[in-house]
């Protein structure tokens, strides 16, 4: 059946911002999507409100809206653009969810838009947790016995029939939120209330804990005319209880017997028939390992986090045959773009063993509760490809870039036998790393290690394989029989220099003598029956053919990724990496890509002319430099990750472009960046270093308060505080930082400012300064947590000037070629520098969009040498448009418990949204809403804030009042605002009186918090637990007064304007503004 000829416009929703649980994957999906469906001549539409991504450039589509994912914005977009159909199985859960409600509301009928691929039945059967019961019992698939409440009394009998543990799981949410497993009564009341509150549809699954059981995943895709097929399965190292997302996943799986392998592929094939599904479909299950009994634990009725991983294991391009199918294809007419000579019905087949690896916050989370559980915690994960299991995870754990080399935790070293022996019960992100331990030190077996984790035998056979030949490498004298079998189970040389006592340079010349040489191996789909047109590859010591054909006579170049997505590095720096990829193919260079993330656009299958799946450390790299011999590398766009691997590549003679790595360091080395603000005369804040708390108080009390203070030798602002007066410094550096002379403290002049960021491309010659942004936020938040406004809205002509004068300045300085990102503070008109780095930063994708810049491609120009002039572009800022967009950060502080949600120096936003317009609030409004901040209209707000922001206060209150809110405040706060002549309720602090705030915020008395943090032991207390209950209710909390002045504004103009109102990014930026 080819495709519906009556389609013409197709309309697909995006998966909004980067959250816990919702990452990059389904910007991979989404982007594969519609350019599978432009191939077919299709006019695409696409709504997402996410800037950060490949995905909503405007080559994507043809009509890329940028704007909220609300049903008001759809409906406003479909009546504009009156699409043929749409697609919402490729947008995560957000998409899914908002296309259920465009149906039930009759929006998609009233317009005549088909609902394409799986039907809104299909996806109810799957979703809604009372169908799916039903569903699963008509045709015999065995569920865990389960219940379906929708209050806290009916949770509590179904307990008391069935005992505990049992498992609560909210409807409609993904990413496990507001779930969890209850042991106990109270446990469950408390979940329970969550959860109830974090489902669209108020409706509550809840389940017999079968955790301790294998957890299986299946991945298949079915077309319209019921042909089936099972893409990959998959097996969680971790038994069921810890969510998908949080556990450490082998493909194929590895410890199944064909049997157990053949029932669950055919119930999966069953399943999705009942459903109904057309499209890629994800099944989960739980398998005894002791009988053959399973239990069906969910199906995503819908491309999931785990086909972005299927599809890069097997190379078969799921969301790409999702979209054909959608409109009409059959998998016998689909061509399997990989191998270009198969069709899509084939069953791939892998000869390779495939492992994903979580990547978890808690480096910048340090408080946070580190327990792996039903609701997931991670950030982004990697993928490693092997051909066996000990190279696999070995490779895995060195992509995760937590200063790990293999399986083994520095402070572990430390630990006490019984210590260790009570981590293996604990199942966190250290779980692995304990039992490593255990084998090493031999105080547990296999049996016994069996018994505590449930984790499989054969699992913990291999772990104990590599801890046996670390135990080896420790004791014997190293020979070249050793190094061969290291080789041959994935070890690092680094890892077993240190093993062994030696240097990792004295490996690398003992391996070379040996010529033993990885090598690369390809991902075909089909164990090698066909030949893949589109190849990519890993390396193994395993194996004596190496299918990597070097000869071409192009020239060609290296590009280092960005490695997993953590909190400080998302996938803004995978954006960078594949316009730079781009750019050098339009040159007609053959650009290679190294990279280990699996959700993302640069390691799709045809994006590079060749692809390495390979952890980013200097071993890993060289290797393949050696194999390709490229002319250079280019690091500016990975991130921190490529960065560092910058001056150990250079040592080993590799040429690496853009800007030098001299001009590097001379950027990121404080004394020697002092130098550079000397040599242009461009003033920064007072600061100095100091070495123990006597010299820091004399320090500071010369600087002036407030200031900054931080450890010298932490990256992305961990452990950063302003503080105000002399006890706050005691306490902060007898709290927070030992500081001793091999550890000193940098203490800074904190200026209360306007925060202002500057991209700018330089080729040594020309500075181009595609925009300038203002941040809403004082200087002191970090830069990726604060919203963002382009074009500057207060700043005058004479500040807009010095600061064009000192990037020029700068950039030229440190002999940038490439792009450059410098953060300013404007205190009283005049400008001081804060940082600079250069490199490609995280509003790249943001700026590039607005200003319709390519700005990664002219950068990419400028690194190989062309100059900016020729291409058209002259020194100084582009000038501004008439528009105006907002870049707003957003958080996943639900999926993070003990988590303090004030905003400071330390970022915390996993990922951002976008708010374009002609008019500055409505921007705002719209950037406001796709964060998700369901700003009330009406209602009481709670004021409490710190007494160095009560003076500024009083107006705010005031204006709020005006807008008709009522005003309730804690007893300081309401004086001050009293005194303003305004009515305030007084309530009571946490620990002080009945009328206490969390009651009146679960109670719903309260709709909005303003909260600002007071330094101290108590108060902070206090503060915590109120902001954490915003969280837990869903209510705003805003914690500077900067935003809630803006929301103050957006508040104002909702009352006046008309709010849905939606343009094209190609309307923006293509027209109206061209007056020659």
């Amino acid at each position: 059946m080819p495709k519906k000829e009556y389609l013409k416009k197709v309309m697909v929703i995006g998966s909004g911002p980067i959250i816990i649980g919702q990452a990059a994957e389904f910007d991979y999906a989404g982007s594969q999507a519609c350019r599978s469906l432009k191939e077919e001549g299709l006019e695409v539409v696409l709504v997402n409100s996410n800037p950060a991504t490949i995905m909503t450039d405007t080559h994507i589509a043809d009509r890329v809206y940028i704007e909220p994912l609300t049903e008001d914005f759809l409906e406003e977009i479909i009546a504009k653009e009156m699409p043929d159909g749409l697609l919402a199985t490729l947008g995560g859960q957000a998409g899914l969810n908002l296309a259920v409600k465009l149906a039930e509301k009759g929006v998609l009928e009233k317009y005549n838009v088909e609902l394409l691929g799986t039907s809104i039945e299909a996806i109810k059967k799957a979703e809604d947790r009372e169908l799916f019961k039903e569903t699963m019992q008509k045709i015999g698939e065995p569920i865990p016995e389960s219940t379906i409440v929708d209050d806290v009394e009916a949770a509590v009998g179904f307990a008391n029939e069935i005992g505990f543990p049992l498992i609560v799981r909210p409807a409609y949410t993904m990413g496990g939120t507001g779930g969890g497993i209850a042991e106990t009564e109270e446990e469950l009341i408390e979940i329970v209330i969550k959860g109830l509150k974090y489902s669209m549809i108020g409706q509550v699954l809840i389940e017999r804990s079968v955790a301790g059981w294998k957890e299986i995943e299946y991945e298949v895709i079915r077309d319209g005319k019921d042909n089936c097929i099972t893409v990959c399965n998959m097996e969680n190292f971790d038994p069921v209880g810890v969510h998908t997302g949080d556990s450490i996943v082998v493909a194929p799986s590895q410890t199944l017997s064909d049997h157990d392998y053949q029932m669950l592929r055919s119930a999966s094939l069953r399943i999705i028939r009942e459903l109904d599904i057309e499209g890629g479909c994800n099944a989960q299950y739980a398998l005894d390992p002791t009988s053959n009994q399973y239990y069906v634990i969910e199906v995503n009725p819908r491309v999931s986090r785990s086909s972005a991983l299927a599809s890069k294991a097997t190379g078969y391009p799921i969301a790409k045959v999702s979209a054909k199918i959608a409109i009409g294809y059959s998998l016998d007419e689909i061509t399997n773009a990989v191998t270009q000579k198969t069709k899509a019905c084939f069953e791939p087949s892998i000869d390779y063993c495939v492992i994903k690896f979580p990547r978890w916050p808690f480096d910048k989370f340090v408080f946070a509760d580190h327990t792996l559980g039903t609701q997931m915690k991670a950030t982004g994960e990697v993928m490693s490809i092997d051909r066996n299991f000990e190279g696999a995870i070995q490779k895995a754990v060195r992509s995760l870039e937590i200063g790990v080399k293999r399986l083994h935790l520095k402070e572990m070293d430390e630990w006490s036998d019984d210590t260790l022996k009570k981590a293996l019960n604990k199942i966190n992100d250290e779980r692995i790393f304990a039992i490593a331990e255990a084998f090493r030190r031999g105080i547990s077996d296999i049996e016994e290690i069996y018994a505590i984790t449930k984790i499989d035998r054969w699992f913990l056979r291999k772990i104990k394989h590599i801890a046996d030949m670390e135990v080896r490498l420790i004791q014997e004298e190293i020979t070249p029989k050793h190094l061969v079998e290291a080789k041959k189970i994935g070890m690092s040389d680094e890892a077993i220099a240190e093993l062994s006592g030696r240097t990792m340079n004295e490996i690398r010349i003992m391996r070379k003598a040996m010529k033993l040489f990885p090598c690369y191996k390809m991902v075909d789909t089909c164990a090698a029956e066909f030949e893949a047109a589109t190849p990519y590859y890993y390396s193994t010591f395993n194996a004596q053919e190496d299918e990597v054909q070097v000869s071409t006579d192009k020239r060609k170049i290296i590009v280092l990724g960005s490695g997993p997505i953590r909190i400080g590095q998302g996938v803004e720096f995978d954006y960078c990496s594949v316009h730079s990829v781009w750019a050098l193919r339009e040159m007609g260079y053959e650009a290679i890509i190294i990279n280990n993330n699996p959700e993302t656009v640069s390691t799709d299958f045809d994006i590079s002319d060749r692809l390495y799946f390979e952890p980013l450390t200097v071993e890993d790299v060289l290797n393949i430099i050696d194999k390709e011999q490229p002319e250079g590398v280019i690091v500016q766009f990975g991130g921190q990750t490529a960065i560092n691997l910058a001056a150990a590549l250079q040592k080993s003679g590799v040429h690496i472009l853009g800007t030098s790595v001299d001009d590097i360091d001379r950027a990121e080395d404080r004394e020697r960046f002092e130098e550079v603000l000397n040599q242009t005369q461009i003033p920064c804040p007072k600061g100095i270093s100091v070495t123990n708390v006597e010299s820091a108080v004399e320090g500071a009390a010369t600087i002036g308060y407030p200031v900054m203070v931080r450890p010298s030798y932490v990256l992305g602002g961990r452990a950063m505080e302003i503080v105000y007066k002399e006890d706050e410094l005691r306490d902060y550096l007898n709290r927070a930082v030992k500081v001793t002379p091999d550890h000193p403290v940098l203490v800074d002049r904190y200026m209360q400012g306007t925060e202002v960021e500057v991209d700018a491309i330089c080729d040594g010659i020309t500075v181009v300064i595609p925009g300038i942004m203002e941040h809403i936020e004082r200087a002191g938040v970090h830069s990726g947590d604060s919203i963002a406004v382009y074009p500057p809205q207060t700043l005058p002509a004479k500040v807009l000037y010095t600061i064009i004068d000192y990037t020029k300045r700068l950039a030229l300085n440190l002999h940038v070629k490439g792009l450059l990102n410098i953060q300013y503070v404007v205190v009283n008109d005049e400008v001081y520098v804060i940082e600079v780095n250069p490199r490609s930063s995280r509003t790249v994708p943001f700026l590039s969009k607005i200003t319709d810049i390519k700005m990664v491609n002219l950068a990419t120009r400028a690194a190989m040498g062309h100059s900016l002039e020729e291409m058209g572009y002259f020194s100084g800022l582009v000038p501004p448009r008439p528009y105006v967009a907002v870049k707003a950060p957003v958080f996943s502080f639900a999926k993070m418990q003990d988590v303090d949600i004030s905003l400071g120096p330390e970022m915390k936003s996993t990922g951002e949204v976008m708010g374009i317009d002609y008019h500055y609030a409505r921007a705002l409004y719209k950037a406001i809403s796709s964060a998700g901040m369901n700003i009330p209209k009406n209602g009481r707000i709670l004021f409490t804030v710190a007494d160095k922001d009560k003076e500024e206060l009083k107006q705010l209150a005031k204006a709020f009042y005006e807008l008709g809110f009522q005003i309730a405040a804690t007893e300081g706060t309401a004086r001050a605002i009293q005194s303003v002549g305004i009515d305030s309720d007084i309530v009571g602090k946490v620990h002080e009186r009945s009328t206490d705030i969390i009651q009146m915020i679960k109670t719903g008395k309260i709709q909005m918090v303003v909260n600002t943090l007071t330094q101290g032991k108590g108060s902070a207390r206090d503060g915590f637990k109120i902001r954490r209950a915003t969280v837990e209710h869903g209510i705003v909390c805003l914690t500077s007064l900067d935003t809630a002045w803006e929301v103050l504004r957006v508040l104002s103009f909702m009352q006046q304007r008309r709010l849905i109102y939606a343009l094209a990014l190609q309307d923006y930026v293509g027209g109206g503004d061209d007056l020659s």
